[in-house]
């Protein structure tokens, strides 16, 4: 990616004044940096997205070719782009204005109405799984067979072991791998369901962001959002209302619940140690989806 350019609010301020200026007014405040971009609110009902890792770039393409085709019929707000900035000699990398979806991140707030928030999240995940088009991404990451993994499961396991996860936790992900593969068309997918991509308001699920792992693939991916996601027993309601998970997909999705859990350990471990990257919050929710899984539900 070069040289890192540092992002203030002189520099945002001065991208839209070069490429939007209708919107170079617009008061900017709260600045988040997540995983991959630094966001400035523009106004009550914008955000500025400017890439900060080198993957990012790509990512924010991504959603601004196909997020505003999904948008539309999808049943609760998603940061849909609406504007582009391209590279200029004042920031070398594109970047993006979207829609600000309000509420708490779902890593920092509490949810508490269940059943609601599983027929939330089960109405969104009805909606986004569709057929993909032909061009539409593919991942080798995600919605991908779960064998893929199966060579580094064991040291993963290993590694958060060492902060007490019980042994049921190799049975689940056992019976996940011996699980039929997934024989349907590829689905769209968000890829990227965990807690710090969701937000939260009034104790329930109330939008999604975060889609530059949008891809396709078996949505078995998207449905370890049951356990990732919801609170304790919530997830048997969550798949009643989806409707669309047969047994084997199920069992698949226990599996993707189980890696996700493990990487949000290990970003947790790395924030609690005050390591680049890691995120103290994102601990606690991977042990949590371990211990869902664990009680059933």
């Amino acid at each position: 990616m070069g040289d890192v350019v540092e992002i203030d609010e002189a520099l945002v301020r001065s991208l839209l004044h070069e490429q939007h200026p209708d919107l170079a007014d617009g008061d900017l405040h709260g600045t988040v940096t997540g995983w991959d971009n630094q966001l400035w609110r523009l106004g009550d009902e914008l955000a500025v997205r400017l890439p900060c890792t080198e993957r990012a770039p790509e990512l924010l393409r991504k959603e601004h070719r196909w997020l505003p085709l999904l948008a539309p019929r999808l049943p609760l707000p998603v940061p849909t782009p609406l504007r582009i900035g391209e590279p200029s000699a004042r920031f070398p990398m594109p970047w993006t204005i979207a829609a600000w979806v309000p509420g708490e991140p779902g890593d920092r707030a509490v949810v508490s109405r269940g059943e609601h928030a599983a027929d939330t999240l089960a109405g969104f995940l009805r909606a986004l799984h569709t057929n993909a088009p032909a061009d539409a991404p593919a991942s080798p990451m995600r919605g991908v067979p779960l064998s893929t993994f199966a060579d580094g499961f064991d040291e993963d396991f290993r590694a958060v072991t060492a902060i007490g996860i019980p042994e049921g936790v190799r049975e689940i992900w056992r019976d996940a791998l011996a699980a039929p593969a997934w024989q349907g068309p590829p689905l769209w997918l968000h890829g990227d369901l965990h807690p710090a991509n969701v937000v939260v308001s009034g104790g329930t699920l109330s939008g999604v962001i975060d889609f530059g792992d949008l891809c396709v693939g078996d949505p078995a991916t998207d449905l370890a959002a049951a356990w990732m996601l919801l609170p304790a027993g919530a997830a048997s309601r969550f798949f009643d209302v989806y409707a669309h998970a047969d047994g084997a997909t199920v069992r698949r999705a226990r599996g993707w619940a189980v890696l996700r859990a493990f990487g949000l350990i290990h970003i947790g471990r790395a924030g609690d140690r005050g390591l680049p990257g890691g995120k103290p919050t994102w601990g606690p929710a991977g042990q949590a989806t371990l211990d869902r899984l664990l009680a059933g539900g």
